[in-house]
């Protein structure tokens, strides 16, 4: 049989006047700015320019674009060779699809139309769930696929924060950077999210701190001091906490080594080299920190495709309901934007 993998990411520009049109299509996204479209459009439209400025800037740190399409395809291409060594012969190919800039659902539709495959697997490179990442872009598929009237078997996993090869790949990497001062912090750093909208039934922030707790308790390391931190705050709402930089703060006065750990982020983008890299360090420089350093994104390490491989190759054993396959740890039932619930 062939099948057909969608890898999903975020996106970022490939050049400075792709800025602000990126920006528009984050802002312009309803499981981000929920409001009707006519509303919501010229909302995006006076949020995205506001904000080009800053956003140029950090660009240009990284060149004048983002990595973050280069780096989803090699993994794109290490989970293809991965899953083509499958014993039941079954053919995969793997499809890159970004939700904020290019290659968008609706260019990437036609080449899977083109492949022909017998099913469509979606696969988000977000391991933790939430409405306004992984949702937000099965959604966007879906509509593509009604649009298009494609009609094809879909199975989707879901989210996987707790997957022991996901696992792996990040104590890897930890191990590989902790233990080399006395008196270290490791702080896991994520992506935050308003907090509406964890109170709204989103299962992201309860699903992080399964990731935390399952690779502390398998480091195994007495006394380990660790902290989970939340990073990227923007607008006036409540986020949720504590804030990475508040954390940075304290703990560079108190005299501590830091060490940061992008727990939700798999691959390099503006967020790991400028945020945490460049602007997070400054911080931490000029409250006493002698010693930053950050591991980085778990990318194309070896245990990270062998998770995602596994949950594609045995998503059967997972499989809940419409084609749902969900780790084996289930959100608490009032995470009401689950797929599972």
């Amino acid at each position: 049989m062939k099948k057909a993998v969608i890898l999903f990411n975020l996106g970022g520009p490939d050049k400075l006047d792709s800025v602000e049109p990126f920006l528009f299509n984050l802002f312009y996204d309803p499981a981000i700015i929920n409001l009707p479209k006519l509303f919501r459009y010229p909302l995006a439209k006076i949020i995205s320019k506001r904000r080009t400025p800053i956003a140029k800037k950090i660009y240009k740190e990284l060149g004048g674009s983002s990595p973050i399409l280069k780096l989803t395809r090699k993994q794109s291409d290490a989970l293809e060779k991965k899953l083509n060594q499958n014993k039941n012969k079954d053919l995969y190919k793997c499809f890159v699809v970004m939700r904020c800039w290019h290659p968008r659902a609706e260019n990437v539709i036609s080449e899977i139309k083109l492949y022909n495959p017998d099913e469509v697997i979606l696969m988000p490179l977000y391991p933790q769930f939430s409405a306004s990442t992984s949702g937000s872009s099965i959604n966007e598929w879906k509509d593509i696929c009604m649009k298009y009237n494609y009609k094809v078997k879909t199975s989707t996993i879901c989210c996987y924060p707790t997957d022991e090869n996901f696992i792996n790949a990040h104590i890897e990497n930890i191990k590989n950077k902790i233990g080399k001062n006395i008196n270290e912090k490791l702080i896991f750093s994520a992506h935050g999210l308003p907090e509406k909208n964890i109170k709204n039934g989103d299962p992201y922030q309860w699903q992080i701190e399964q990731t935390v707790k399952s690779i502390v308790k398998k480091m195994n390391i007495r006394d380990l001091d660790y902290i989970l931190s939340y990073q990227s705050r923007v607008g006036p709402l409540k986020w949720i906490g504590p804030s990475t930089d508040d954390i940075i703060i304290e703990n560079s006065k108190l005299g501590k080594n830091i060490i940061i750990v992008p727990i939700a982020f798999v691959s390099e983008h503006s967020e790991t080299l400028v945020e945490l890299d460049i602007e997070y360090k400054k911080i931490a420089e000029e409250n006493g920190c002698k010693s930053y350093s950050r591991v980085p994104a778990i990318g194309v390490n070896e245990n990270y495709i062998e998770s995602m491989s596994e949950l594609i190759l045995n998503k059967e054993i997972y499989k809940f309901k419409d084609d749902i396959h969900p780790p084996k740890t289930q959100c608490p039932s009032n995470f009401s934007k689950c797929p599972c619930n």
